[in-house]
């Protein structure tokens, strides 16, 4: 390998750890619980020293190293936190961390500075917080912008899609309509209709969503409030053992589940937290707020292909919706590549080509049957 291959690796190594640096420490900033705000604050600090490593290796080679900032998806990504708070990247951060953790077990610079070791550490802890809160956000946060892409707690992915949603449907819906070649008075009212259906049906859904599993957590609840009640030592022993599951050991476990059991609202709330996965407080956010956010996600998509029909003529408008369909398109494909780690140019244009796609697909089968009807 010559010095410029060495060089070019050891900047995209410096870039990403400058990266991380900048989240963590926009993380630390933003977190309200000091304990994991230190947390982040020492993995920025790892980070940082990770840079300094690569700047050295730079110099080694005598390669020049400049001012370097975070890229745009970082940026993006620390904006988003301190806009929705720490808990809304998470999960996105732990796909990150994940997709890289093996990413330095073959550079030997690498390997002889102990980084992989550090890499999985940090992993390994990210992996823990994201597992402690597993909506990745409060309850009320992804009901608020989740629609129906539960992924993992994932509330940005959840947004990107559900917006997708309405974007792709509406502007196969719009092209179809175009090309039976009708009047485009009708194409906006079919654009409309379809925007205030699929945005009606997205909020129906999702607030029966999320009233079925609220009503199925309480049920839950009341079951292991009578087991509690009646079977209290039974209900200890499940503490143990899920205490120790989690890496203490016996003693600990068994010290912990006597301070717990001491209150049963406290053993209750532990039990449906650490048993049945639920957070008795939010039991998933509230119905009506996740079917507003599902009709407003879906609508702010879909309104792209209708937008230019309230002002131009018939062709004018179709092409103004393509061209107004397409950059909404790629915008949602930037949003993608957030939580995917994918670059902005491929997933713009893969988020291009799909939706383009679809709107031909539906075009041309709109020119068949308006030829079929209209003879």
């Amino acid at each position: 390998m010559t010095a410029a291959d060495s060089a070019k690796r050891y900047q995209a190594n410096l870039q990403g750890e400058v990266d991380s640096a900048g989240l963590y420490r926009a993380m630390a900033e933003t977190e309200t619980d000091p304990k994991i705000s230190e947390v982040y604050r020492r993995l920025s600090a790892v980070e940082e020293a990770h840079a300094e490593f690569w700047r050295g290796q730079l110099a080694k080679v005598g390669a020049k190293v400049g001012a370097v900032r975070p890229d745009w998806r970082t940026r993006s990504l620390v904006w988003l936190a301190r806009r929705f708070g720490p808990g809304f990247v998470l999960p996105t951060l732990s796909t990150l961390e994940e997709r890289d953790v093996g990413s330095y077990d073959s550079q030997p610079e690498a390997v002889a500075g102990g980084l992989p070791a550090a890499e999985r550490s940090h992993n390994r802890i990210v992996q823990a917080l994201a597992s402690t809160f597993p909506d990745g956000a409060s309850g009320g946060m992804l009901a608020r912008i989740e629609g129906r892409h539960r992924a993992g707690g994932n509330a940005l992915r959840a947004a990107v899609l559900g917006a997708n949603d309405g974007l792709v449907s509406n502007f196969s819906l719009v092209m179809g309509v175009a090309g039976a070649e009708i009047a485009g008075k009708t194409i906006l009212l079919t654009g409309l209709a379809g925007l205030i259906a699929g945005a009606c049906s997205m909020a129906i859904g999702e607030w029966l969503s999320v009233t079925s599993s609220r009503e199925l957590s309480q049920r839950q609840i009341e079951v292991e409030a009578d087991e509690l009640a009646q079977a209290p030592e039974e209900e200890k022993e499940e503490l143990i053992l899920i205490y120790q599951a989690k890496g203490l050991d016996e003693a600990q476990a068994r010290a912990l589940a006597d301070r717990l059991m001491a209150n049963k609202d406290t053993a209750l709330d532990t039990l449906a937290r650490e048993e049945l996965g639920v957070n008795p407080e939010e039991l998933g956010g509230s119905p009506w707020a996740a079917a507003g956010s599902s009709f407003a996600l879906f609508s702010a998509g879909a309104i792209f292909p209708v937008a230019p029909f309230f002002f131009l003529d018939r062709l004018g408008a179709v092409a103004a919706s393509i061209m107004l369909s397409g950059l909404a398109l790629m915008a949602i494909g930037a949003g993608t590549s957030l939580f995917t780690g994918r670059s902005f140019a491929y997933s713009a244009m893969r988020q291009l080509v799909g939706g383009l796609a679809a709107a031909a697909i539906t075009y041309g089968v709109g020119r068949l049957i308006g030829v079929a009807v209209t003879g």
